[in-house]
């Protein structure tokens, strides 16, 4: 089956940026940037970058790299890799370009280089100080409140949860077996060993 074509554009290097961002000047287009991790893309995301992309023409996204996210995140962290986090926020219909952000780049290089007509970021990403300094930067700062019930760190914590219970349950059970047997050994008794019930066959009318 042939993959669905991507709505927007990849960009891997910064190079690459600049006459694209110089070619929507031209054209008078309005100018949008976002950025973040888009791990394991949900609902959010995408409503997110729908509305965002209501306050302008063009939407630039920039992700971060992997090397960035397990700084910042953690070791297990992104559950997605760099190239297919790009890829699933290129599916995006809002999206028009999306940007790899490295790690050794310089402080907001992304937004220095993009001069974006508004830049869109979520809750608690830039202090009220840094706001003011970045608006000399872009022409707006727009915050945006959460546009799921949940975010990527709380789903990845749900499923680590779930995964810890299952465990410790296996782990109780077997525990339990292996009493039970040093205390039929200690007795003189042979061993227990726990069979699986198996359902009833229904009687054949």
């Amino acid at each position: 089956m042939t993959p669905a074509p991507l709505h927007s554009q990849i960009v891997t290097e910064f190079t690459e940026l600049a006459p694209l961002v110089e070619r929507f000047r031209q054209a008078g287009q309005r100018i949008v940037l976002t950025q973040g991790v888009f791990d394991l893309v949900h609902i959010g995301h995408a409503r997110y970058c729908q509305v965002a992309k209501q306050f302008g023409d063009v939407l630039i996204v920039g992700v971060d790299s992997d090397e960035k996210v397990r700084t910042r995140k953690g070791p297990d962290r992104p559950v997605v890799p760099q190239a297919e986090r790009m890829e699933m926020v290129a599916h995006l219909a809002a999206v028009d370009v999306v940007v790899l952000k490295q790690l050794d780049e310089p402080k907001w290089k992304l937004i220095k280089t993009v001069k974006p007509d508004v830049l869109v970021a979520t809750q608690d990403t830039y202090t009220p100080e840094q706001v003011a300094e970045l608006q000399k930067i872009c022409g707006r700062v727009v915050v945006l409140e959460p546009m799921a019930t949940t975010s990527t760190s709380a789903k990845l914590r749900r499923l680590q949860i779930g995964a810890a219970q299952k465990i410790s349950d296996q782990l109780s059970q077997k525990l339990i077996e292996t009493i039970e047997n040093v205390l039929a050994e200690l007795k003189g008794e042979r061993p227990h060993v726990r069979k699986t019930r198996r359902p009833r066959a229904k009687a054949k009318r």
